[in-house]
């Protein structure tokens, strides 16, 4: 899952940016309102988590061309403003959550996995494949009963595939949600992830979990493989 960080504040900026990797997520930094607004156009992401107080133009103008502009990603407002006025007031603007300065970082990454779901019409943290159970909120991963050890990529790509599951997911919507780093033309960075991943969830003898569809993308939990 791909996220933009819009925040004035290095250390803040450079804070939640390394915390947001570590979960496995893809992370893009911005330092003002002008550079957050122009990623956000030319990048589809799931999430943004949006200060306020912003240099160059502020978070509310930056939410509002979003919402104008029909932009799907959810967006999380950041503010050292508490009253019930401001909230409401962001939150009637397009904003999908607010959380005030200052924060524990674990009710941040907590809420930023909420709206995750909710980009994806998830209700429940629970996905099901097969014998496989998938919990986004505690991001652990289970086959027939047995805990898998995933790395933090590995379990970001396999939860971006379960939220479309049944659905083809294109390599290049893959390289854009969850690879940070820019995928460079015909590399197999996308294919050697999906092998590794095939080798830590399926089970010896049965078919795999995740389909190719040559020539289109992956499926996973979608048909034969």
């Amino acid at each position: 899952m791909r996220v933009l960080v819009v925040e004035d504040s290095k250390r803040l900026r450079t804070y939640l940016g390394k915390a947001l990797v570590r979960a496995g997520l893809a992370v893009d930094l911005a330092a003002d309102g002008e550079e957050g607004l122009h990623l956000a156009e030319v990048n589809d992401y799931d999430v943004i988590v949006l200060d306020l107080m912003l240099p160059k133009l502020d978070g509310i103008s930056v939410l509002r061309r979003l919402r104008n502009e029909k932009g799907r990603a959810r967006v999380l407002l950041l503010t050292a403003r508490d009253t019930v006025e401001d909230r409401v007031y962001g939150l009637q603007e397009g904003a999908d959550d607010y959380l005030v300065k200052p924060f524990a970082l674990r009710e941040l990454l907590a809420r930023v996995q909420v709206l995750l779901r909710r980009r994806y019409d998830q209700i429940s943290p629970q996905i099901t494949v097969d014998s496989m159970v998938i919990n986004t909120a505690g991001r652990t991963v289970q086959r027939a009963g047995t805990l898998l050890e995933l790395q933090p990529r590995e379990y970001a790509l396999l939860e971006y595939l379960a939220a479309r599951k049944g659905q083809v997911v294109s390599r290049r919507e893959i390289e854009q949600h969850i690879y940070d780093d820019r995928v460079e033309p015909m590399s197999n960075v996308v294919d050697a992830g999906i092998c590794r991943l095939r080798r830590k969830i399926d089970r010896l003898g049965e078919p795999s979990l995740i389909t190719t569809r040559r020539g289109m993308g992956y499926v996973l939990g979608g048909g034969e493989s």
